[in-house]
């Protein structure tokens, strides 16, 4: 069965930009809802898809994190050839990650992190999500209970590297947290079943910047984005954007 596969977006409204970011198993749809309010409100929004995101899992088990960076990095390179010049990111989970990366390698005017992991601490989670989202993937291909079971086991095993080198990257990130010196708002689900929830501390009391805010979520997921509070999480993104020393109208 042909599957209907998931591609970037871009949406153009003003001069101000924003790099949306998803998670990782996820792709532009975590973020679609909060490109197209943000559009409303007069911002730009660019949501680039990492490599062998949003495909059938075999092809996410053959990239590493070094690709996923590499995609994160086009789509900030994407606005800037567009022709914007001042660029905020917000990112969900991984996409936190990256967007940290992209903060303290880059001129960014700010930085928005959801659900964002600091600690890799939750192997056994991730792969339980990794599971979920094969197994999803599987019977959108309308495949039998028994090979979905068995092709689940098979990505299971080639997934080791993927999640060996994923933890080496929020490693790396986390090491260099308090070298970021653009505003930062921080965002964390309080129901997140996914990250250490102390990673959203750690981001908040190790970033040196001057402007700063942390806001916790009572009845929210990890997939913050696509919750319950979502309409909240727009308006405090928007308000974060707003209070920012944008110099373009």
């Amino acid at each position: 069965m042909q599957i209907k596969l998931p591609e970037p977006f871009t949406f153009e409204a003003g001069n101000r930009a924003v790099l949306l970011l998803h998670g990782f198993t996820g792709h532009s749809a975590d973020v679609r809802m909060l490109g197209r309010f943000l559009e409303k409100k007069g911002y730009t929004t660019h949501a680039p898809i990492y490599k062998g995101h949003g495909q059938p899992p075999e092809e996410l088990v053959k990239t590493t994190p070094e690709d996923w960076w590499k995609s994160a990095k086009e789509g900030f390179q994407h606005l800037k050839d567009l022709g914007y010049e001042e660029i905020a990111i917000a990112g969900l989970s991984l996409g936190g990650v990256l967007g940290l990366k992209l903060t303290y390698t880059n001129q960014v005017k700010g930085i928005t992190t959801m659900c964002t992991p600091m600690f890799f601490d939750n192997e056994e989670q991730l792969t339980k999500s990794f599971k979920q989202f094969v197994k999803e993937f599987k019977q959108l291909e309308k495949k039998s209970e028994e090979t979905i079971e068995q092709e689940m086991n098979e990505l299971l095993e080639d997934s080791t590297q993927t999640f060996n080198e994923l933890g080496k990257l929020i490693k790396e990130v986390h090491d260099e947290v308090d070298t970021i010196y653009a505003p930062t708002l921080v965002i964390q689900a309080e129901q997140d079943e996914v990250i250490n929830t102390e990673s959203a501390n750690y981001i908040y009391e190790q970033v040196e910047a001057d402007h700063k805010d942390i806001k916790w979520y009572k009845e929210s997921g990890h997939a913050i984005t696509l919750g319950q509070e979502r309409d909240q999480l727009h308006e405090d993104i928007y308000n974060f954007l707003e209070s920012l020393d944008w110099t373009v109208e």
